[in-house]
């Protein structure tokens, strides 16, 4: 019985990863086969082919992301770019939600601002405990009404990162950690199964 459990359990080691990556990026590249259908019912691959071909919408999301970054690098399509920003800002709802998010990816995806670039330890949910976090911007309009250094942080929920807290700490009350941001990430997602060692930046904890 002990040999069969011991077989039982490597095998769902092997499978359960194996078969989580696999429903993963089938879903994604189901996801994105749904582009297709954006093309004319006579474009369609299955309209020429006769069958369907998973991974197709994966190539023509590819080539639409590719061709659009070609064409917003020249001139002619900075100004068209710059032409639909300013019809969006001026949607009295539509400009919150694109100002927003686009202040976010540029922050993600081109490296600038204070955006994730550190991670902290946080008193969470409760003074005895701690989690981790991202160091943000704090607003300039909450830094006037503040009285004392704070940071803005984001607090993660686990196993989905993307949604979360986000609290104004005093500066003196958390801790820098030497971690990537990518650690941080993985030990977030996997509930800290997977994790780089932690080591604190700074000496002194707060609070001893």
């Amino acid at each position: 019985m002990t040999a069969l459990k011991r077989y039982f359990l490597t095998g769902l080691l092997i499978l359960v990863p194996l078969g989580i990556t696999v429903w993963v990026m089938t879903a994604l590249f189901g996801l994105l086969d749904q582009s297709l259908l954006l093309l004319p019912e006579q474009w369609q691959p299955e309209a020429w082919l006769g069958f369907r071909l998973p991974g197709l919408g994966l190539i023509l999301t590819a080539a639409v992301i590719l061709v659009t970054g070609l064409l917003a690098t020249n001139l002619i399509g900075q100004r068209l770019v710059a032409f639909w920003e300013g019809v969006f800002k001026r949607i009295p709802v539509v400009k919150s939600i694109y100002g927003s998010v686009k202040q976010v990816s540029d922050s993600l995806l081109t490296g600038s601002g204070m955006a994730f670039k550190k991670v902290l330890l946080v008193h969470y949910p409760h003074p005895d405990a701690w989690s981790l976090a991202f160091q943000t911007n704090v607003p300039d309009e909450v830094n006037t009404h503040l009285n004392r250094d704070y940071v803005a942080v984001f607090i993660p929920t686990t196993p989905s990162p993307v949604n979360g807290f986000y609290f104004y700490v005093r500066r003196d009350a958390v801790i820098e950690l030497d971690m990537s941001v990518d650690a941080a990430f993985k030990a977030i997602v996997s509930m800290g199964v997977v994790s780089a060692p932690i080591k604190p930046a700074i000496a002194n904890y707060p609070g001893d």
